[in-house]
């Protein structure tokens, strides 16, 4: 069980679904959080709802100079989690480079510039909680996921790597991978989405593997080892099934 009263932790993509989920859930569980996104106004509001303490940290990941001046402004943190995403579903013969391009650096580099704030302090102190947000679409390549599939499977590799190296540690470094969470973004496929789950039971079961010492959780748990499942399948069959 974690300990959270008195703790600090920065919320990243907080304004709208999973991520407003998990701030609440996090605020719930006793700590102070730092609400960061572009929408200054969905964050107030969110704030407002927090039951504990909330501080609104306007934010562009994509953004250095606005990455640098918000970690400035919230100082040291006890943990960060990042959920900040775009999503867009298109195939390689639809490809549409801005899009790509914003999903890899919202999705992906956004991780690593703020990372770069925070992750020489909480190694120096020889604390922190740092927590990744992959998805079950990051495990193998799936048709019409140019982008986005890509670059969740390489903020999940971060994480990996991360733990590798501060496992033994007093950084604790986690990566959760949900399925489909019922939002603004999914709102865009038109096709059917096997167990999709609503932002606040999925914010639930996230915020339940934060509560633990493991590392990597993928949910719902049915659906996710089907996903886990394919990874063992040889291309000839997995891609004739896919």
């Amino acid at each position: 069980m974690r300990q959270w009263q008195g703790k600090r932790y920065w919320i990243v993509g907080a304004s709208a679904g999973l991520g407003r989920a998990v701030a609440l859930e996090v605020s719930k569980m006793g700590a102070e959080v730092i609400l960061s996104a572009r929408d200054e106004e969905a964050l107030t509001a969110l704030a407002d709802e927090c039951p504990g303490k909330a501080q609104v940290v306007v934010m562009d990941v994509a953004d250095p100079a606005s990455v640098a001046a918000a970690a400035k402004a919230v100082g040291d943190v006890d943990g960060m989690v990042y959920l900040a995403g775009v999503y867009w579903s298109f195939g390689s013969a639809e490809w549409n480079a801005d899009q790509t391009t914003t999903m890899f650096d919202i999705n992906l580099t956004g991780a690593a510039r703020v990372l770069g704030h925070i992750v020489p302090a909480m190694v120096e102190r020889d604390a922190g909680h740092i927590v990744f947000t992959g998805s079950l679409s990051g495990f193998r390549g799936l048709p019409k996921a140019i982008g986005y599939g890509a670059s969740k499977a390489g903020l999940m590799s971060l994480a990996e790597s991360m733990y590798a190296d501060l496992r033994l540690t007093g950084v604790d470094v986690q990566l959760i991978n949900p399925g489909f969470v019922r939002t603004r973004l999914t709102d865009k496929n038109d096709y059917k989405m096997p167990f999709i789950m609503e932002p606040e039971q999925a914010a639930r079961e996230y915020v339940e593997h934060m509560n633990t010492d493991g590392f990597a959780k993928n949910y719902p748990t049915l659906f996710s080892t089907a996903v886990r499942f394919t990874q063992f399948l040889p291309d000839w069959l997995y891609f004739r099934l896919f």
